[in-house]
Order: structure tokens, then C-alpha cells, then sequence
């Protein structure tokens, strides 16, 4: 029988990358505070995101998860905001139109603050420091004071985040991702670019099938679904202190939501069975992910299925595959056909960027575009071949004009990289980048469902 659970039960199970505070006092104070705040999100949200889900897990929809590797302070600004927004708007068209089903829109923002690392210090010239946990922890200045966490960080991470939600609600509903915007999306450093350029091409499909829906009296006045957009957020539930004072019960439902985002994730060296974000997570009721790694075994994983959805309720449990482009056919076939025999409820997820980070010749983290593609289509090839639904993708990507990953169309090379390598982390794809891979994507979606004879081979 599963233990009583409440919001602090975490705390007395094993703890990993959590960062220890020099005044503990103070850090409670802070959690005080917190939870008199009102909420970033709501429980109803939520629960339409796990609808959105369940979907996926149907087969009937696809998932796009992408946004930041860790958000920071100093790149706080509208404008970063806007644009991410229209990159992952852009990537949602390209994927609907090729692959004939809804997308379900979920940002990796307002609120991706915090990283777990490697280490737990970091030296440089014979001086070690604590490692930068992102910027609701500590700074990524190399110095003593950047690097001791500092709980008034949260402060300011709740902030940018109610911020970032407040626009980001403006722009889904307000008449930015209005379809008949489609055009006016495209950022200017790519307009010139290959995918920009078939970005354009099918946006100006989009707007003849609009207009002519318009002749037949079919306005955005009539259809909501054309004025604006369901977006939704997400970040890794990794400081347990903070998800726990946002966590609220709900008034409709009398159940426990975290209400930092719609949707939550346990990364691959948090996701011990038994241990304090597990514990947290299985006990509020918002939408979760589960990064699976290599390491992942079969049983390991239906531990952790029974644990976190045990009324195996579709769109609960998200499990997001990141085992790099050469590991994927050893390792996943063996879970899906696990998690199948199970008869267990799950959208599968291919997150292609953490397996395939490598250091570039100058030293310089860095992923290759090529590796990213092939894990995503070895992910989509597995799925086909064991008869199941490839239901997402999970990108760390920006709106910004980045040099961070190598290839793509762009061709970047590891000379491009020291030129606009702004990450606080992990490299992101650029927005260019992001949409040429939306394109690939598409048409293996497109593929796979005129294989499975849901369109017509001359549509």
C-alpha cells in the first residue's frame, strides 16, 4: 500500500541535486513568502493539458515540448520571450499541416531555472566553487559570493516567471497567434534561410485555404480555434523547496496541484524510486514527464509507472527518451514492448539533445544537428516497427540568432561557434535550426499516418 502523501513528504527521503544553503533560516523565510503567493498557473489548465495528453497518447495529437536549457536573468526580455513563442507557433503549423494532427504546445519556460550537474563543484586555476545550478540558485559568475545559493534568487525566478506567463497568455489569446498572423511569425534572421523559405511557401497555402474558408462564412468570429492558441509550460521539478510552497489544493477538486507550471518533469538522475522527487511528484496531480536515459531498466521503469500513475490515467505520464542517436534501437524497443505488456497508459517523447552533447575541438559544449536528426528518426522508426505512436519531441531551442549547435542548413562549423554562444547551459538549437527539423519531422509524421491509411496519398 502507497504511504501517505502530503507536499513535504519528500522530505524525508533520499535527496540528489539539491544545493545546501549557508543560512537555512533564511531559505524558509523565503518558502514562507512563496506560499503566500498566488499561483503562476491553474489546477483547471492542468487538467485540459492532461486531456491534451491523453490524446497523444491516443495517437490522435502530437506533442511539442521545447524552450530554454535553463532560463536566465540576464536574458529577460520580451522580446527573447516573443520570439521563442513563434518559433515553437512556427514549428506547430509545419507539423499540423504535414502531419494532419493537433498539436499540443508545451514550453520548456516561466519557470526552467534550475540544472542538475555532474559535479557538485567546479575548479578553475586551483579554485573550487559550488557548480552553477541555474539562476533561481546561485550565479554563473566563477566567483565565491555568484556561486553561494542564495534563497532570494527564488524571489526574483517567481517573478520572471509570473511575468513571462502574463505575456505569454497575451500572445496565445490576444490575437498574435491568430492563423491569420502565420506569416507575420517568421523571424528575420531566417527569412532568407532554406527553411524560412519553405516556411513561407506554406504559409501562403495557409492563408488561400483561409481566405477561402472565409468566402464559405467560416470567420474567426465563428471559429475560436483560429483566433488563438493552447500553450502551456513546464520545467524540471528539481528544487523540491520551491515546487513544494507553490503547491496548492484545489477548490473544485479538494486535490494537491503544483501550481509553478502546467506540466512537471523528473530528470534521468532524479527519477530513483524511492527518493524525494519521485515522492513529491506522485502526490500532485498536474501532468508529469519522466526522463529515461540508457541506464533505465525495464523494471526500474514499471516501478516508476505504478508509482506515478498508478490508476494508469492517459496523458498523466510522459516518458521522455534521451539516449543519444547510436543507443536508441538497443534501448528502447525493450521498454516500449515493457510498458506495452503492461497494458500502462504513456505518450512517448523523444528528447534528442541531452545524448547527443559532445565538447567541440576548441573545447566548447556542443551538439551536432546530423546526431539530433538521426535520434529522431531512429525514434520514429522504432515506434513504427514495434506498432506504436511516436507522440512527441522535446527540443532545448531559442528564438535567438545562436551559434551553439553545429550543421543544419546553416551550416554552422566549430569556428561559428564562439560567435553568438549565449547559453547559461546546454546548446540550444537556433530558431532557423528548430524549423528545418520541424520540417523533417513532418514528413515522417506524414509518412507514417499515409502508411497507416489516415490520408490520401494525393493530399
Amino acid at each position: 500500500m502507497p504511504q501517505p502523501w502530503s507536499p513535504s513528504s519528500w522530505r524525508s527521503k533520499p535527496v540528489s541535486q539539491m544545493p545546501e544553503y549557508p543560512d537555512a533560516a533564511a531559505l524558509a523565510q523565503v518558502e514562507t513568502r512563496l506560499k503566500s503567493h498566488p499561483p503562476l498557473v491553474f489546477a483547471g489548465e492542468a487538467r485540459n493539458l492532461t486531456a491534451a495528453l491523453a490524446r497523444v497518447c491516443e495517437g490522435k495529437a502530437f506533442l511539442l515540448q521545447g524552450g530554454d536549457c535553463a532560463e536566465s536573468f540576464a536574458e529577460f526580455h520580451p522580446d527573447n520571450i516573443r520570439d521563442t513563442f513563434r518559433v515553437l507557433l512556427q514549428m506547430a503549423i509545419v507539423l499540423t499541416f504535414g502531419a494532419a494532427l493537433p498539436i499540443v504546445k508545451l514550453g520548456r519556460i516561466a519557470g526552467q531555472f534550475a540544472k542538475p550537474r555532474s559535479e557538485e563543484t567546479e575548479t578553475r586555476e586551483g579554485i573550487t566553487l559550488p557548480s552553477y545550478r541555474g539562476d533561481n540558485i546561485n550565479g554563473i559568475e566563477f566567483t565565491e559570493e555568484g556561486r553561494t545559493p542564495d534563497p532570494n534568487r527564488l524571489m526574483q525566478g517567481y517573478a520572471q516567471s509570473a511575468a513571462t506567463l502574463n505575456l505569454l497568455r497575451a500572445f496565445a489569446s490576444g490575437g498574435y497567434a491568430d492563423l491569420h498572423n502565420v506569416h507575420r511569425w517568421t523571424l528575420g534572421f531566417i527569412a532568407g534561410s532554406p527553411a524560412g523559405k519553405r516556411y513561407k511557401a506554406l504559409a501562403e497555402r495557409i492563408s488561400e485555404t483561409l481566405d477561402f474558408m472565409e468566402a464559405c462564412g467560416l470567420t474567426p468570429e465563428a471559429i475560436p480555434q483560429l483566433r488563438g492558441t493552447s500553450f502551456y509550460t513546464s520545467h524540471e521539478a528539481l528544487f523540491l523547496n520551491y515546487e513544494q510552497a507553490l503547491t496548492r489544493i484545489d477548490s473544485t477538486s479538494g486535490e494537491w496541484y503544483d501550481t509553478s507550471a502546467h506540466f512537471l518533469w523528473i530528470g534521468d538522475r532524479t527519477r530513483d524510486p524511492d527518493g524525494a522527487h519521485v515522492e513529491f511528484c506522485r502526490g500532485v496531480k498536474n501532468p508529469l514527464g519522466l526522463k529515461c536515459g540508457p541506464s533505465m531498466t525495464e523494471q526500474h521503469l514499471l516501478k516508476l509507472l505504478v508509482t506515478l500513475n498508478p490508476e494508469n490515467k492517459p496523458g498523466r505520464l510522459t516518458l521522455i527518451c534521451r539516449f543519444g542517436a547510436d543507443a536508441v534501437a538497443e534501448k528502447l524497443p525493450r521498454l516500449i514492448r515493457a510498458v506495452r505488456r503492461e497494458g500502462a497508459n504513456v505518450v512517448w517523447s523523444c528528447d534528442p539533445m541531452h545524448g547527443n552533447t559532445i565538447k567541440s575541438q576548441v573545447g566548447i559544449k556542443t551538439r551536432s544537428f546530423d546526431r539530433i536528426l538521426e535520434e529522431v528518426k531512429a525514434f520514429f522508426d522504432v515506434h513504427r516497427a514495434e506498432g506504436t505512436h511516436a507522440g512527441g519531441v522535446h527540443f532545448e531551442m531559442t528564438g535567438q540568432n545562436v551559434t551553439e549547435c553545429l550543421g543544419g542548413a546553416q551550416a554552422i562549423s566549430e569556428e561559428d561557434l564562439a560567435h553568438r554562444y549565449h547559453t547559461h547551459c546546454d546548446p540550444r538549437l537556433n530558431a532557423s535550426q528548430a524549423l528545418e527539423l520541424a520540417f523533417l519531422m513532418a514528413e515522417s509524421l506524414r509518412a507514417e499516418r499515409m502508411k497507416d491509411g489516415k490520408l490520401a496519398a494525393n493530399a
